[in-house]
């Protein structure tokens, strides 16, 4: 059995680029950063970033060059691609790539302002979120209770709907 499947969670790099081949199919490409965060043997805090490069095809490549922007976050799932091609130099290359089949946007900050690299400012993220939840709670319908008989026994009159 063979299994070739690849989940990342990261920050663009870069705003994603667009292309149209020459067949007329959309693609995008763009770089995700992922941290590692751990502590070594002395217990001091490490951190490695890793770059991964993403192709994208049809819809999502749309989707991808229509909301992503540098420094938001995505979810990517996906297979891994090598390729290779000749070199101006007459060498021949090769890049290992991800090529995504699902992709999940991270949260977008509602705020209309952005920062000057179009990066959410990660307190309005959080903003966001206490606001959303705020807004929840008071359109929250109060649920209805359903009346149960000593004998467990549940009687149509009491349902309420």
């Amino acid at each position: 059995m063979n299994l070739n499947k690849v989940f990342i969670m990261g920050r663009l790099t870069a705003d994603p680029e667009i292309r149209t081949t020459p067949t007329g199919d959309r693609v995008t490409t763009l770089s995700i950063a992922t941290n590692r965060i751990w502590n070594d043997k002395a217990g001091a805090k490490k951190q490695s970033t890793e770059f991964h490069n993403v192709v994208l095809w049809g819809k999502q490549a749309d989707v991808a060059g229509q909301f992503l922007v540098k420094g938001g976050m995505l979810f990517i799932e996906g297979r891994l691609q090598t390729r290779s091609w000749q070199g101006k130099d007459g060498t021949t290359r090769r890049t290992t790539e991800i090529i995504g089949e699902r992709i999940q946007l991270g949260p977008r900050s509602s705020s209309i302002g952005r920062t000057a690299n179009n990066v959410f400012p990660e307190e309005d993220i959080l903003d966001d979120k206490k606001n959303s939840s705020a807004q929840y709670d008071e359109e929250r319908e109060e649920v209805p209770i359903i009346k149960i008989e000593d004998d467990g026994e549940i009687k149509p009159e009491d349902l309420p709907f």
